[in-house]
């Protein structure tokens, strides 16, 4: 009887090798199914933009483990955007033409997504944009897995004016978020107690991507004293914006800055002391307590490192890559069209929580939270919106005549 069942159990694993080795060969005899990654591995940018190819390439190792696209594997190509938003577009017009990918992930700036995003239309592809952004855009070419302002800045702001009083400093980095960022902003600061109060701005300040030099600017939040600091500025600027905060005299206690663009891997990269006591807002924090998250985190330490923090971005970039998998296998064919109808109905239980496509406007519906930096580089959900909120692009207090204006901003 026992030699019978060593027997049996001998037969169950070689059949289940033989399964596994067609399965195998079957995938192996199809064409992988490109895409292209467009981040920037080098200039300003790279701090914050290089971990987000890991999170791409964590989610498409996941999916080629789980069978790939109906039974092809993807591949990835990374390029290097190099900070600079024209040479992306370039990229992302040769990962098209030249490559064949059948969808782009990638840009962080404003105006990196401006610049591709005519590349994608003009050859009907696709860019999953992972990053929070200013909104009055929709594009049938882009899917947007980040916040829009209802669902970062302005209750962001709001809470802050709650707390702390209504009147703010903006600092920005001059491009097209920070810009149009703080003209919704102002607006809200302006009407925040019913009626119009210009005193509520106490000044608006932009410095060019990469700057260093922020004494005047610390120097000038000293002399005014605002109740807050709203901070749009982007990539390593952050480091020397906080730095000389810091050697200003200026504490979290008395200025608390609000922060867009600031997450975990920012937090290490300025040094979290520095940050420690001010404030972000995003969706996800590395921190949120779910079974999803603490599984989402494992897999990702125990590929890239233990050592390794997670972000916002991170995730808006890994849960870019799962609901195209899905509208792909959903949709059965590489045809644009499907696959876009497809993506109008996915939904997502992500590490942040649920997340679902909008398909009206290609945005995603995504929980809202606000985060106070802690010294050890993570962040405390101070407050938090308890469900998905519904994406608006376009703010119903912004009149439709001023939309295409503040959409433009400066590069």
């Amino acid at each position: 009887m026992m030699q019978y069942r060593k027997f049996l159990l001998f037969i169950i694993a070689v059949l289940a090798l033989l399964v596994f080795l067609v399965w195998q060969y079957r995938v192996a005899a199809k064409p992988a199914i490109r895409i292209g990654v467009l981040h920037s591995l080098s200039g300003t940018m790279a701090a914050s933009e290089t971990p987000l190819v890991d999170a791409v390439r964590l989610a498409v190792e996941e999916a080629n483990l789980s069978g790939g696209i109906n039974g092809a594997n993807i591949e990835m190509i990374v390029s290097d955007c190099r900070s600079d938003a024209d040479y992306c577009a370039e990229q992302a017009e040769k990962l098209i033409t030249q490559h064949k990918v059948q969808a782009l992930f990638g840009c962080w700036t404003s105006a990196c997504r401006k610049a591709v995003r005519p590349v994608v239309e003009r050859h009907h592809n696709l860019l999953f944009y992972p990053l929070q952004y200013e909104g009055l855009e929709q594009s049938p070419n882009i899917i947007y897995t980040g916040a829009v302002p209802n669902q970062q800045i302005i209750p962001m702001v709001s809470w802050a004016m709650q707390q702390h009083g209504r009147r703010a400093y903006l600092i920005g980095s001059d491009y097209v978020f920070p810009r149009t960022a703080n003209k919704i902003i102002g607006k809200l600061l302006r009407a925040g107690a019913g009626a119009i109060d210009e005193s509520s701005v106490l000044a608006e300040r932009y410095a060019p991507l990469g700057e260093q030099n922020f004494d005047a600017i610390a120097g000038e939040i000293a002399a005014l004293r605002p109740d807050f600091v709203v901070n749009t500025l982007n990539g390593d600027s952050n480091l020397y914006f906080f730095r000389a905060l810091q050697e200003a005299g200026i504490s979290a206690d008395a200025i608390p800055v609000f922060s867009t663009s600031i997450a975990e891997a920012e937090l290490a990269a300025i040094g979290p002391q520095r940050v420690a006591g001010h404030y972000a807002a995003w969706n996800y924090f590395q921190s949120l307590d779910s079974i999803e998250n603490r599984a989402f985190i494992k897999r990702f330490r125990h590929r890239f490192g233990a050592q390794r923090v997670l972000d916002d971005p991170m995730e808006a970039a890994y849960i870019g890559v799962h609901l195209w998998v899905n509208a792909q296998r959903s949709a059965g064919t590489p045809d644009a069209s499907s696959v876009k109808i497809a993506l109008g109905k996915q939904t997502l239980n992500a590490p942040e929580g649920i997340v679902a496509v909008d398909a009206e406007t290609q945005h995603l519906w995504k929980p809202v939270r606000i985060g106070r930096a802690r010294a050890d580089g993570q962040f405390d959900i101070i407050w938090q919106s308890g469900r998905s909120v519904a994406p608006a692009p376009f703010p119903f207090f912004i009149p439709h005549a001023e939309r295409a204006v503040m959409a433009g901003g400066s590069k």
